[in-house]
């Protein structure tokens, strides 16, 4: 680097990669700035400059860049930090001053210490890391060997796999060429062809995850867990729906995608010259499935507490996954083209293979292409405290369609729609099966037992329904 590109470099001031320093006297500092930036993204401190951006530089001895390597001396684990000196001319026509410019990456091996001691960037300035920081970079460190799915599910037996779901997914495997044939439907061979058995014959955490039984909870894993929320209004004060469920990954994806097509707002209208009518969901069905997928796959498994959420009010929609982000990767980067790195990569091979998604790293890039498409706002991606959240910004139905033709209906929280649908079903289930209790009922249809009596009380009330004999021991008749 000459010194025309060093002043380029220092023209904007000290930043989350740039620290500046008036000369070597402060080396321990420095040291400190070092040690957060290899923490982080990488970057430059730079020996010579003041704070303000001024090249003063300084006379550079051997005894000087003795002095900075035994500074180095500090980090756990070693860094073999980049020196670059720069030669300079002051305004006193001064000869031999110098810029020492130090630049270092990312580490490979995370955290790093200097003395001890984590540090970390935050913006411009360098501070002690926070344990919770420490914890999550150790966790990515040991990411390769030591991650949650890749270990055993001690005291897991073949029984606790659902065959079927297996079977689904190594035939969709095949049919859309992702895997070839194995010649054999053995579950134990296929979890084996498949990746998911580690120690020899055991069972993986990952397997577990994918493929135990449908609405059965494991003891040891509470987090096998999924929780829906129809909330009234814009805030979480009261229940529209309350829902949780347990079981595999696959099963739970399934019931999110039925509970939003019970509640999410959808939009009818009459198509000109046609004696049809288009229902139209108010967000498009294949960027909500993305983001529930990309839930699943990148949550974090080790919290026993963490469950994926959907929670839908009257103007937004939430997909919430346990766990932050990792990697240095940030909302802003998903939503650029960047590498993929899965928190759970086992996990999110299967899902590929499955075909539930396309492409890995492409997930985020995919929402926003299919909401820009029918010309809706990208949904928001933050941190909160523990999770990560996507929300859908719920639009004005009613405005989509005005160009498009005369609307018909538009059902703006879908309740009736939601009900309608219902209590069709529970009809449906009471013609083949006049016994069912709602217990029963609310069982095969994947809805509380409050919902169910709710609807009961309602088809009786409109004289579809009548109850023969006592609550114990009668049954139900549908009123054709």
């Amino acid at each position: 680097m000459n010194l025309a590109a060093l002043q380029t470099l220092i023209a904007a001031g000290e930043s989350l990669t740039l620290e500046l320093k008036k000369s070597t006297a402060e080396k321990d500092r420095a040291c400190r700035s070092l040690c957060g930036l290899a923490n982080g993204q990488g970057g430059q401190v730079v020996f010579g400059v003041t704070p303000a951006g001024k090249v003063v530089g300084q006379k550079v001895t051997d005894r000087t860049l003795e002095e900075l390597a035994q500074e180095f001396q500090g980090f756990e684990p070693p860094l073999a930090p980049r020196l670059n000196r720069i030669a300079i001319t002051n305004s006193n026509n001064d000869s031999g001053l110098q810029v020492l410019l130090i630049e270092v990456d990312r580490a490979t091996h995370l955290p790093i210490t200097y003395r001890g001691v984590p540090y970390e960037r935050v913006l411009n300035t360098t501070r002690i890391m926070p344990r919770a920081n420490y914890q999550r970079l150790l966790a990515e460190s040991m990411h390769a060997t030591e991650r949650w799915e890749m270990q055993a599910a001690v005291g897991c037996s073949i029984d606790i796999i659902d065959t079927r779901e297996l079977l689904v997914t190594i035939e969709e495997a095949i049919r859309r060429g992702r895997i070839e044939d194995p010649g054999t439907r053995d579950p134990m061979d296929v979890l084996r062809g498949l990746g998911l058995l580690v120690q020899g014959d055991q069972l993986s955490r990952a397997a577990i995850a994918l493929f135990c039984k449908d609405d059965h909870s494991i003891p040891e894993f509470p987090q096998f867990n999924l929780r829906l929320a129809r909330f009234k209004g814009t805030t979480r004060d009261e229940f529209l729906d309350n829902r949780q469920y347990a079981g595999n990954a696959f099963a739970l994806m399934r019931r999110a995608e039925r509970f939003l097509i019970d509640w999410m707002p959808v939009a009818g209208r009459i198509v000109p010259g046609q004696m049809a009518r288009i229902d139209t969901p108010a967000l498009p069905v294949e960027a909500v499935r993305e983001a529930l997928a990309n839930a699943f796959i990148h949550r974090d498994y080790t919290s026993a507490a963490g469950s994926v959420s959907v929670a839908l009010y009257d103007d937004r929609l939430e997909v919430i996954s346990p766990g932050e982000l990792h990697f240095g990767l940030t909302p802003e980067i998903l939503y650029q083209p960047h590498e993929s790195k899965p928190w759970n990569p086992w996990i999110a091979k299967v899902f590929y293979r499955r075909g539930i998604i396309e492409t890995w790293g492409r997930g985020t890039l995919k929402i926003a292409r299919l909401m820009q498409s029918v010309g809706l706002p990208v949904p928001t991606l933050q941190e909160r405290t523990e999770s990560v959240v996507m929300t859908f910004v719920l639009p004005d139905v009613m405005t989509r369609f005005k160009k498009g033709g005369p609307i018909e209906e538009m059902s703006e929280k879908s309740s009736e729609k939601s009900s309608e649908k219902s209590s069709e079903k529970i009809l449906h289930h009471l013609r083949r099966s006049p016994n069912s209790s709602a217990k029963a009922l609310a069982e095969q249809l994947g809805i509380s037992a409050r919902a169910v009596e709710k609807q009961i009380n309602l088809l009786k009330k409109s004289a579809k329904l009548v109850r023969v004999g006592p609550a114990k021991g009668g049954h139900w008749q549908v009123i054709e």
